[in-house]
């Protein structure tokens, strides 16, 4: 375990970044919208996250493993961000957040559908006061249809998106990635829809509401599965390691007891694959010969390989493969991450101070831009650390104002 530092980090580094000129007010939790939120201020935005006072984001408690009984989730979901204390619930917060919002260009939000518009903070009526506002909603179902008002997280829409009966075991019961795989698609998508509104904006001069869906992000990235059914009658079933007719294309085993990815299915690089295993007879063959014959028969033709990579130590396998022009490569741990010279060479790993934990490492900004790149300056802040800069700085409250907001618990 790392040792904390003697001073807490500058949170107050200087924006910088394509959208350092953009202000986010986000008043999500948990991760679909908050994920959102760390898109948009990885790349400049200041945003402003507005947290129940005394509690904030559960995202603060949340994760596995906690170290000084802190979370390890909160510092990355939340770096580079701004929170301010505001209890919208009530009539005093909602003025607050609108005053806020008044000033901003974007809100993002990932509440139940209706909860915005029970407290008087609705996009229509946030509109009237900025007409050039751009509002992200992330919800399980989206903001209309017969299910808008159900309660939706990213499992669910995992599953009705049609991702989780596809992923794991034939034999076994539908299997979840070991992420928040909906939420954070979810949050993709709100991004894209953000950047094409402001670009919308730019022509119009006028905001718009983005409506993503966790089942509807999910069901983006479902490809084909949609016309196999409907054109074809074939409905795609869940097949482990391999997608079905496309082989070469699985893990197999090493001698050192590892297991190892190899990709090689397109026609001029199954024989690639061939020429490094002394096997050029294998493209000849009939039953191998093409894409849709070696689907066909992958069965087989896995077991040859797995038979020729058995027989060779894991970084011998992985030399051969990589000069002969083969996709391959290790299944990572975060380990091997922290040790790999790529990782390094390309900067995917950034490390920075953090209060409690000391050297704090966490991934980098991604894509990566050649003129204007983000940054990550600080990590998630302490509850209410920006009340005073947004409360008195921003909207100009007075000390007397802002002492009696916060002995109501309005901030």
């Amino acid at each position: 375990m790392t040792t904390a530092p003697e001073t807490a980090p500058d949170t107050t580094v200087a924006r910088t970044g394509p959208l350092a000129d953009l202000r986010v007010v986000e008043m999500g939790q948990l991760l679909a919208g908050p994920f959102c939120g760390q898109l948009l201020a990885d790349f400049g935005a200041e945003v402003i996250k507005l947290e129940a006072p005394g509690t904030g984001d559960p995202m603060r408690q949340w994760g596995r493993e906690k170290p000084y009984g802190k979370s390890l989730w909160w510092p990355v979901v939340a770096r580079n961000k701004k929170s301010v204390t505001c209890n919208m619930r009530t009539p005093d917060g909602q003025e607050l957040a609108r005053d806020i919002i008044s000033r901003s260009d974007i809100v993002v939000e990932n509440f139940r559908p209706g909860t915005l518009e029970r407290w008087n903070l609705g996009f229509d009526e946030l509109r009237a006061d900025n007409p050039g506002l751009i509002m992200a909603r992330v919800s399980g179902y989206g903001q209309t249809g017969p299910y808008s008002t159900r309660a939706g997280y990213g499992s669910i829409g995992e599953a009705m998106g049609g991702i989780r009966y596809v992923t794991g075991d034939p034999d076994n019961a539908p299997s979840r990635a070991g992420i928040s795989l909906g939420d954070s698609l979810a949050a993709v998508f709100a991004t894209i829809g953000v950047l094409t509104a402001l670009h919308s904006r730019s022509v119009t001069g006028r905001g718009q509401l983005v409506d993503a869906a966790i089942y509807e992000s999910v069901l983006a990235m479902m490809e084909s599965m949609l016309p196999e059914w409907a054109v074809a009658g074939y409905q795609r079933e869940r097949t482990g390691s391999v997608l079905p007719n496309v082989s070469p294309s699985n893990v197999y085993p090493t001698r050192g007891g590892e297991m190892i990815l190899i990709a090689a299915n397109q026609d001029t690089v199954f024989a690639r694959l061939a020429a490094v295993m002394g096997r050029d007879d294998l493209v000849s063959m009939p039953r191998f010969a093409d894409h849709a014959a070696r689907g066909e028969n992958m069965v087989e033709l896995d077991d040859i390989i797995a038979a020729w990579t058995a027989d060779l130590e894991t970084d011998e396998l992985l030399e051969i493969l990589h000069a002969g022009g083969v996709p391959a490569g290790r299944i990572y741990t975060a380990r091997d991450m922290f040790d790999d010279p790529h990782f390094a060479a390309r900067d995917a790993i950034v490390r920075l101070a953090h209060r409690d934990f000391g050297e704090f490492p966490t991934h980098n900004v991604f894509p990566k831009l050649s003129d204007t790149p983000g940054a990550v300056r600080h990590l998630g802040p302490e509850l209410g650390e920006h009340n005073d800069e947004i409360y008195r700085g921003l909207l100009g409250l007075s000390d007397e104002r802002t002492a009696d907001l916060a002995a109501r618990s309005i901030i």
